[in-house]
């Protein structure tokens, strides 16, 4: 990674949040460019710590998880699973210095199911607050 302008971010997302099909990420790429990068998962209990730092580590400035709503895991647990593992990657931040902000995890509700582009949206503008991250600063 060389002379990075813009923060970039790296969603992992369940194939089962609300506007998570195919077009949408078409359009979401297309809107954001490099700047986001989305890696659709099964399920987002699949998701390990290692995925987060990697991707911390080698293309992205921040890496969130969108989980489906609680009550809607098809694999009953696995959002649940996902937020334990997210706050290890937090820890893990932690102790090595960095921001846990730069890691994060988005619960769906039922309520109020906000679909892939108006999470994706939410998080950029979160994320671009932080900045470039320390990992990359040092790189360029």
């Amino acid at each position: 990674m060389t002379n990075k302008q813009e923060p970039t971010l790296a969603l992992f997302y369940c194939q089962n949040v609300p506007d998570s099909g195919v077009g949408e990420r078409q359009l979401l790429e297309e809107k954001y460019g490099p700047r986001l990068r989305l890696f659709p998962i099964p399920c987002s209990g699949r998701l390990e710590p290692l995925h987060l730092l990697r991707a911390l580590e080698e293309l992205a400035d921040a890496a969130y998880v969108i989980t489906c709503p609680g009550d809607q895991c098809r694999y009953f647990e696995g959002n649940a699973r996902a937020k334990k593992r997210v706050e290890r990657t937090k820890q893990i931040l932690s102790d090595i210095g960095l921001e846990t902000d730069r890691v994060g995890i988005i619960m769906g509700t039922k309520e109020a199911a906000k679909g892939l582009p108006t999470l994706a949206a939410e998080i950029l503008d979160t994320t671009t607050q932080l900045g470039i991250s320390p990992v990359f600063a040092k790189k360029t």
